[in-house]
C-alpha cells in the first residue's frame, strides 16, 4: 500500500512589511486606517455636497505640516485663497502663518467650463508644471486637489476623459506624491461623477450626509485600500470646532486596566453599604429610578466629595441649567459654587435634541480631552434616545465608557425607568456597567417613600438589602433596614410599627423591670431571714456557751467543797485524835 506524502506547508514570513503609511492627524481616522492614508499614492475623498470633502483633504495637509513637519500644497479649483483661510480660522488654523513659515501653500486656479472649447488633443503638461512648481516652492511631498471634476468639466468625450483621469494618477504615482483628491457624488453605482477615480485611486473615503427624524448625521467608509487591511464599518463622524473628528468604536481593545482604589460615594451611609470602601475609580456606575427619586442628588453628592479632595470634575446635564443644578444641591447642604470658581467643576447643560448623537459625542469626547477630569457624570442618558434609536444610543455610551476606561476616569450616569424606551436602554447596559444601584419611589399608606438597592458591584461585596433613604437639608440618610410582617416597611408604616414596637418594648421592659423588683426583693427578704437566723445561731451558740460555762464553774465549786469538806473533815478527826491522846494523858 502506497502512502501519499503531503507537501510540507509553507509558511508565510510575517516579516514583510505593507504599504507605508502617513499619519493623517485627524482624530479617529489613523486608527480605522491602520495609520493613515497611503504615502506616495492618490487617495480619493468623495461625497455629496456639504459632507466635509473640501475640509477632511485641507486638515489632512494642515495637520501633516503642524503636527509631523510636512509641508503640504492646497490645489483650488472652486474657492479663493482668501475665503479658503477665512473658512479654516474659525477652526483655529492659521493659514497666513502657516504661508510665511512655508509650511503650506494655498493655489487657487479658476476654471470656467463656459470658455472650454474641445479641439485637438487634451493635454495635462500645463497643469503638472503648475503643481510642480507649487510643490517646489515650500519643498513638499503632500498635495490635496479640491475638485478632480472641475479640471474636465468642460469636456465631454469620455474617453479622453478616462484617459488623462489615469494619466494624471500616473504621475502623482511616479512623482511619489502623497495625494488627496475630492470627487463629487456620483449617480447609479459610481461613487464619483465619472466612475473611473475610484478605481484609479490606491485609497478611497466615501462621505455620506443624512437627516433622520430633522437630526442631521455625517458618515465615513473606507471603501477600499490597496495593500492594507482597513475598518469597512460606516463610521460617524462631526466638524466640531477644531475639526473633523471620527469617532470608531470597533478600533477600541479592551486593554484598560483594572484599577484597585477606591473613591468615596460622598454619602458615609452608602459606602458602608458599598463594604465600607465606595466606588472603584475608572468604573461606571449607573444610577436608575423613577422621576424624583434621587438619582441627580446621588450624583451631586459624589462631584462634592471628588471636588473636596481637588480632584476635576464635568458634570453634563440635559435636563437643568448649571444655575438650577446648583441651586437644588445648595437646598440640601452640597455647596458647589467654590469647586467651580477653583476650577476643580465644570457644568455643560444643553438640551439632547439641540444636536445628533454624533455631535453629543464629539462634545464629550473635546471636554473630557480638555479639561482633563478624574470624573464625568451625566444627567440622564435616558434623553439621548430623542436624539437616536436604542442600538445608537447603546452604541454612543459604550464609546463614552471605553474611552474613559482607558483614562481611567470615574463614570457616573442617572436613568429614568418611566418608559419603555428606557427600559430596554437599561436592560441593554446593564452588562458594561461595573455598579448599579435602583433607587425607588413607593407608595405606601397614601404617601411616596424613597429606597435603594444595590443589585450589582464589581469587585466587592455588598448590601443585598433594600433600604430606605430621606432627603433633607443636611443631605441624605441612609437607614437600616426595617422589617414588618409584610416585608420592608417604609415612611409612616415604619413609624407606625416603630412605635407599635417600642410600646410593645416597653411592656417587656416594665414587666422585666417588675419582675426584677420582685427578685430583689426576695433577696432581701431572704438576707433578713438569714441575718435573722445568723442572731438566733448567736444567740444559741452563747447560751451554749454560757451552760457550759456555767457547768464548769459548778463542777469547780462542787470540786472545791468537796475537797473542803474532806479537808474539815480530817481536821475534825485528828482533833478527835489528839483530845483523846490529850485525855488518856490526863487520866493517867
Amino acid at each position: 500500500m502506497r502512502v501519499k506524502i503531503m507537501p510540507k506547508e509553507k509558511k508565510l514570513n510575517s516579516k514583510l512589511q505593507g504599504i507605508d503609511k502617513e499619519l493623517t492627524g485627524i482624530k479617529g481616522f489613523d486608527e480605522i486606517t491602520f495609520g493613515g492614508i497611503p504615502k506616495g499614492r492618490p487617495t480619493l475623498i468623495c461625497g455629496n455636497t456639504g459632507c466635509g470633502k473640501t475640509l477632511m483633504a485641507l486638515e489632512i495637509i494642515i495637520r501633516g505640516a503642524v503636527m509631523f513637519n510636512k509641508p503640504g500644497v492646497f490645489l483650488t479649483f472652486e474657492e479663493k485663497k482668501e475665503d479658503i483661510i477665512k473658512n479654516v480660522a474659525s477652526l483655529g488654523f492659521d493659514l497666513e502663518d502657516l504661508e510665511r513659515k512655508k509650511l503650506v501653500n494655498i493655489e487657487y486656479i479658476h476654471v470656467d467650463a463656459r470658455r472650454f472649447e474641445e479641439t485637438g488633443e487634451y493635454d495635462l503638461e500645463g497643469l503638472f508644471i503648475r503643481i510642480d512648481c507649487a510643490l517646489q516652492k515650500i519643498k513638499a511631498r503632500r498635495l490635496a486637489i479640491d475638485t478632480i471634476e472641475v479640471l474636465f468639466s468642460g469636456f465631454d468625450n469620455e474617453l479622453i476623459l478616462r484617459n488623462e483621469l489615469r494619466r494624471l494618477f500616473d504621475w502623482f504615482k511616479e512623482n511619489k506624491l502623497t495625494t488627496v483628491l475630492t470627487g463629487e457624488e456620483g449617480h447609479g453605482t459610481t461613487l464619483t461623477r465619472y466612475g473611473i477615480e475610484e478605481y484609479v485611486a490606491d485609497c478611497v473615503v466615501s462621505l455620506t450626509n443624512q437627516i433622520s427624524d430633522d437630526l442631521y448625521t455625517r458618515r465615513l467608509q473606507i471603501v477600499k485600500y490597496r495593500g492594507s487591511y482597513h475598518e469597512t464599518n460606516r463610521f460617524p463622524f462631526i466638524i466640531s470646532r477644531h475639526g473633523v473628528v471620527i469617532l470608531p468604536i470597533t478600533s477600541i481593545d479592551l486593554d484598560f486596566k483594572a484599577p484597585h482604589r477606591w473613591l468615596s460615594s460622598g454619602i458615609p451611609d452608602l459606602d458602608l453599604c458599598l463594604g465600607d470602601k465606595g466606588y472603584f475609580e475608572g468604573s461606571t456606575i449607573l444610577f436608575s429610578g423613577t422621576s424624583g427619586a434621587g438619582k441627580t442628588i446621588f450624583a451631586g453628592a459624589f462631584a462634592k466629595s471628588l471636588c473636596s479632595i481637588n480632584q476635576k470634575v464635568i458634570f453634563f446635564t440635559y435636563e437643568e441649567s448649571e444655575s438650577e443644578i446648583l441651586r437644588n444641591l445648595s437646598s440640601i447642604g452640597m455647596n458647589l459654587h467654590e469647586s467651580i470658581h477653583k476650577g476643580l467643576l465644570k457644568i455643560i447643560s444643553t438640551r439632547p435634541t439641540q444636536f445628533g448623537l454624533e455631535r453629543h459625542l464629539g462634545n464629550f469626547i473635546q471636554e473630557v480631552e480638555e479639561f482633563k477630569p478624574q470624573a464625568v457624570i451625566i444627567d440622564p442618558i435616558g434623553t439621548f434616545c430623542h436624539c437616536g434609536s436604542i442600538k445608537q444610543v447603546y452604541s454612543v455610551l459604550t464609546r463614552m465608557i471605553d474611552l474613559l476606561k482607558k483614562r481611567n476616569i470615574t463614570f457616573i450616569m442617572t436613568m429614568g425607568t418611566l418608559h419603555d424606551k428606557d427600559q430596554e436602554l437599561l436592560y441593554g447596559i446593564t452588562s458594561i456597567i461595573d455598579t448599579l444601584i435602583l433607587l425607588r419611589n413607593k407608595e405606601t399608606n397614601g404617601e411616596f417613600n424613597r429606597d435603594l438597592v444595590i443589585v450589582k458591584t464589581r469587585g466587592m461585596g455588598h448590601s443585598n438589602q433594600v433600604r430606605e433613604f430621606s432627603i433633607s437639608e443636611s443631605g441624605i440618610k441612609i437607614s437600616n433596614p426595617y422589617y414588618g410582617e409584610e416585608g420592608v416597611l417604609t415612611g409612616t408604616a415604619r413609624i407606625v410599627q416603630e412605635s407599635k414596637d417600642a410600646i410593645a418594648k416597653g411592656f417587656e421592659l416594665n414587666k422585666l423591670e417588675k419582675l426584677h423588683r420582685e427578685i430583689e426583693l426576695k433577696k432581701r427578704l431572704i438576707k433578713t431571714q438569714i441575718e435573722c437566723l445568723k442572731t438566733e445561731l448567736e444567740f444559741k451558740t452563747k447560751e451554749a456557751n454560757d451552760e457550759e460555762n456555767f457547768l464548769k464553774l459548778k463542777n469547780e465549786i462542787s470540786n472545791s467543797t468537796k475537797k473542803l469538806l474532806k479537808q474539815h473533815r480530817f481536821s475534825k478527826e485528828n482533833n478527835k485524835s489528839m483530845q483523846a491522846k490529850h485525855e488518856k494523858k490526863r487520866k493517867k
